[in-house]
């Protein structure tokens, strides 16, 4: 074990480990120098000894490889007199001659014996093959005796044409000819060996293991006689002309390389890609089916590590090579499939699958590393991507379908609109958008992932919400057309509005319960995004069904133009208010046999309001009241609109609304000196109003300018001293436009 090594400042502290050792530092420092001398002679005396050792041995190396080549020359110059006979017999020239004589009688002789012999072989080992190549996974029992014959025929002919080159054409062709039946007869052969390594796995499986084993025998034999021809095709081509001229057999061999090994593992290759091939075709339009189908995958690499790998020679590694294949054409299949667009179901079942696959390989203790390329490059994830791409694509694709139909039959109104199961108008459409919205959101919770449903729904709140900005935009311009030029229209709006209307609450109910549905599924990162994004979608849902009872108000009121202008003119008094609520009660009718109960109670809630603001509108801008007839008038309208309304309403909940109409009358009747008492009942509830009143009570004829000035002085005096304020809660007053003096004498002309 070497010494523990010390710095140099624990050396020093051993020898100064007390004030009185500084005394003793010079008789330190003279130690320590001849300590250090002692050091350096030992090893200069070390170095030189290791440098005359290198010296030495480096002088009876360079003595030993003189020695070697001089041996090696006279080795060669040994070997080359006992290996060439004219050094040592004289009349080796005559004696060489003879035997070449001798040696051709005999290879002619030989030739032409085999020539006769080789059609009877040639018939012997046709049959043989014909009767092998018929049960393809039979035992092959004539596969190593065919292919010794045949080997030793093909270098019976590959001799005979090389012998043949220096011959004239007839002669070479004549022997072509004689040869095209063992030709064929070895390419049959060939293919013979190739359609048994592309069923190796089946062989094995009909339980004949020993033909693949006698198949790779074959294949070896033929690997060693390409290697030999390679080698003897190298030395002819580097080796001079004397040293070529030793191996005679160079002149003979013409051997053609056959490449036996790398034609059976391409073989192999093809076979395992042909299987996937075929199962991907019987199962193109059934991607579930596919992927129940590759279960093959299992069983083969199961039946190929107990029962073929035991036939190879361990240097194929054929283990690691099948298990390569087969991924690679599983890859190919998998990524094909991907690239035929299937079903989003099928991309979500593929993404377990390819988990699944792993999760064997695995158990099959399958190495990583023979498991490349990676499925889709390794992009698995990309699936869940792909997946929710195509529902969004097909959540575009059918909403714009559908809405291309439901458009055109919006715009058409050559028939009425569907009655759903409880008697109400509604379209098809907006059933089968629902079903097709559940269907999509089904499938992203079929991916277990949050996700996944997150971005679904997101995408699911832009199609909703994109088909309700469609539908408004749409109603808006079809009213206008029905307002500014009706004849041009066709009819049918109100039918298709109540129906549009009964549809958006629909929708709202169906996303309410798509929400309850699918929030407790989900974790709370994803929860709040779903909640939201339905919720939006909610409100657009009845914010639009909205926007379409006010529209079919709206329609109401541009059929009632006429008898509003006549409002507080000289008509009026005769009772062309009765006209307005006859024409809203045949409107309401209608409104109240189709539209959905919620909506009708929203809708006459509106209306009611409508009505209001129309009504005091025209009031507060009349240009003259006949007092007391107006008055008397009024009070007749509102009970006309009293029982009108109160068929619908309870008269409890309608008189709060009405309370108004009662109060305005109850300025117009008050006398000069009475009405600021009205007006204080109105103007707690409704605020100031001083232009409206002003309006009112300039209208009425039974008070003069200085009346009126005298009235309002009091009003608004006692406003400033009572600091009255609009009241927290905007009242139907705030809905009042008074027109200027300009405006009313502009509507009259």
């Amino acid at each position: 074990m070497a010494a523990p090594t010390i710095s140099a400042a624990q050396a020093v502290g051993e020898y100064l480990q007390s004030p009185d050792d500084l005394a003793k530092v010079t008789a330190f420092r003279k130690k320590l120098e001849k300590e250090k001398a002692s050091i350096d002679a030992r090893l200069r005396g070390g170095v030189k000894e290791q440098l005359d050792a290198t010296r030495e041995g480096l002088r009876k190396l360079f003595g030993t490889r003189n020695n070697v080549q001089t041996i090696k020359d006279e080795m060669e110059t040994v070997d080359r007199m006992c290996s060439d006979p004219t050094y040592v017999v004289t009349t080796f020239d005559q004696i060489s001659r003879v035997s070449m004589a001798h040696r051709n009688f005999e290879q002619t002789e030989e030739m032409v014996n085999n020539l006769l012999d080789m059609n009877s072989k040639l018939e012997m080992l046709e049959r043989m093959l014909v009767s092998d190549s018929n049960d393809i996974l039979g035992d092959a029992p004539n596969l190593l005796r065919i292919h010794f014959q045949l080997n030793r025929l093909e270098a019976f002919r590959n001799q005979t044409m090389h012998q043949a080159k220096k011959s004239s054409s007839d002669t070479r062709n004549t022997l072509t000819r004689w040869f095209e039946r063992l030709t064929n007869l070895i390419e049959a052969f060939d293919q013979y060996v190739l359609e048994l390594a592309s069923n190796i796995l089946p062989i094995v499986r009909a339980g004949n293991p020993d033909v693949i084993v006698r198949l790779m025998k074959v294949v070896e034999m033929e690997a060693r006689e390409d290697e030999k021809a390679i080698a003897i095709k190298l030395v002819k081509k580097a080796a001079k002309i004397d040293a070529a001229s030793k191996f005679r057999s160079m002149q003979a061999n013409a051997r053609v390389i056959k490449h036996y090994r790398s034609k059976v593992m391409k073989c192999i290759t093809e076979s395992i890609q042909a299987k996937f091939d075929e199962v991907y075709a019987a199962t193109e339009r059934d991607p579930a089916g596919l992927l129940d189908e590759l279960v093959f995958i299992y069983k083969d690499l199961i039946r190929i590590e107990s029962d073929v790998v035991p036939c190879f020679p361990p240097s194929y590694d054929i283990w690691q090579t099948y298990v390569r294949e087969y991924h690679k054409a599983l890859n190919k299949t998998i990524t094909k499939l991907v690239k035929s667009e299937p079903e989003a179901s099928a991309l979500l079942t593929l993404h377990a699958w390819i988990k699944e696959y792993k999760k064997s390989m695995k158990e099959l203790g399958i190495a990583s590393e023979w498991l490349e390329p990676p499925i889709l490059e390794g992009k698995e994830q990309n699936l869940i991507e792909d997946y929710l791409q195509l529902i969004i694509k097909k959540l575009d694709e059918w909403s714009e379908n559908l809405m291309k139909t439901e458009v055109a039959a919006f715009t058409a109104r050559e028939e009425p609109p569907e009655l759903s199961s409880d008697g109400l108008y509604t379209t098809s459409g907006t059933v089968i958008f629902l079903e097709m919205v559940n269907q999509q959101v089904d499938l992203a919770l079929d991916s277990g992932q949050g996700l996944v449903l997150a971005r679904a729904i997101e995408e699911v709140n832009r199609v909703m919400r994109s088909i309700q900005d469609r539908w408004v935009k749409l109603v808006d311009t079809e009213y206008k057309k029905h307002a500014e030029k009706p004849e041009e229209v066709p009819g049918g709006l109100v039918e298709y509005c109540i129906a549009l209307a009964n549809d958006q609450i629909k929708s709202a109910d169906f996303t309410e319960g798509l929400s309850a549905r699918i929030e407790p599924l989900v974790s709370d990162k994803y929860r709040v995004t779903i909640h939201d994004k339905l919720n939006d979608a909610l409100d657009g849902y009845l914010d639009v069904a909205k926007k379409y009872t006010q529209t079919l108000i709206n329609i109401i009121f541009n059929d009632l133009k006429p008898a509003v202008k006549q409002l507080f003119g000289p008509s009026w008094y005769e009772g062309t208010h009765a006209q307005i609520v006859e024409t809203m009660r045949d409107y309401l009718s209608d409104y109240q046999a189709y539209l959905n109960e919620s909506l009708f109670e929203l809708l006459l809630e509106d209306l009611i309001d409508t009505y209001l603001v129309t009504y005091l509108t025209g009031l507060a801008n009349a240009s003259k009241l006949n007092m007391p007839a107006a008055a008397e008038r009024i009070r007749q309208d509102i009970d006309e609109v009293y029982k009108f309304f109160g068929t619908y309403k309870k008269m409890k909940e309608l008189e709060p609304q009405m309370e108004v109409l009662d109060q305005v009358l109850s300025m117009l009747e008050a006398s000069k000196s009475l009405v600021f008492l009205s007006y204080w009942s109105f103007a707690k509830v409704h605020g100031p109003c001083t232009q409206f009143v002003e309006s009112l009570m300039k209208a009425r004829n039974d008070l003069d300018r200085s009346g009126v000035s005298e009235v309002m002085d009091s009003i608004k005096r006692k406003v400033k001293e009572e600091n009255l304020k609009d009241p927290p809660e905007p009242t139907i007053m705030k809905k009042i436009v008074i027109q200027g003096t300009l405006s009313r004498f502009l509507v009259r002309t």
